[in-house]
């Protein structure tokens, strides 16, 4: 028999799963990646046992620009409605929340970036998938511009940023966000780096710090954040047995 199924929608060539797809397959997933940015089309319904979007350089609503984000918004719709487990990582997780009647906005306290702390809301701790999470994982890796503004009806904050704003929700009863990244590394980082670097110089940002403070911190990060991928590949299990 074999593991769960886990469809990943990726946005860009330079934001693939990563570290969280080596840890899923190292839970016993199998990854079907679709890439709708090199012409893959995506489906009506998840067929797989559980769905994974990822971050990308756009917004969630630039439509007219990336054809295929409406599509993903329906595919999420549809994963809620079939109770399939969900997660959306930083442009994944505001996909999840427009597509499920929330808001989204570019951050008016400005582009998060690097290690952050995370925030844990006293509802993460007996949060399904993130509960297990509260206890070890203290920092996380941010670069966003955008920023949930008002979650879904009947979803929960299980994380705040520094700065206030969602860190990590749950917008529904099995689809949870994540605005930060637990799955890029340094070497991940250094295209988005690079096509940051004018703003970033304009503004005094010293990315090679960053980017070393990553790297350093990168046996915490991953003690801290591969219970995710294990946890999420046990409720694509469940759900996986439960369709048979």
């Amino acid at each position: 028999m074999t593991g769960p199924r886990v469809l990943v929608v990726e946005h860009d060539r330079d934001c693939p799963p990563a570290l969280v797809g080596d840890w899923l397959v190292e839970a016993g997933c199998t990854l079907e990646v679709l890439r709708p940015h090199a012409g893959d089309v995506l489906p009506d319904a998840v067929a797989a046992d559980a769905l994974l979007v990822l971050g990308g350089p756009m917004g969630a609503r630039d439509d007219a620009e990336h054809a295929w984000l409406a599509p993903t918004r329906e595919l999420v719709r549809a994963a809620v409605r079939d109770g399939v487990p969900t997660l959306g990582i930083c442009l994944g997780h505001q996909l999840l929340a427009v597509a499920l009647g929330g808001e989204i906005a570019v951050n008016r306290h400005g582009q998060q970036l690097g290690l952050l702390e995370v925030g844990w809301t006293a509802e993460a701790a007996d949060d399904p998938l993130l509960g297990e999470l509260v206890a070890g994982a203290r920092r996380g890796v941010h670069w966003n511009n955008d920023v949930v503004t008002a979650l879904p009806a009947g979803a929960v904050s299980l994380a705040h940023a520094p700065d206030g704003t969602v860190q990590a929700a749950r917008h529904a009863a099995a689809a949870w966000g994540v605005q930060l990244h637990p799955e890029v590394t340094a070497e991940v980082l250094g295209p988005w780096a690079e096509d940051d670097r004018g703003s970033h110089e304009a503004r005094g940002i010293d990315q090679a710090r960053l980017l070393e403070d990553v790297d350093r911190a990168r046996p915490e990060l991953d003690a801290a954040w591969r219970p995710l991928a294990r946890r999420f590949a046990e409720l694509a299990e469940r759900s996986a047995g439960g369709s048979r």
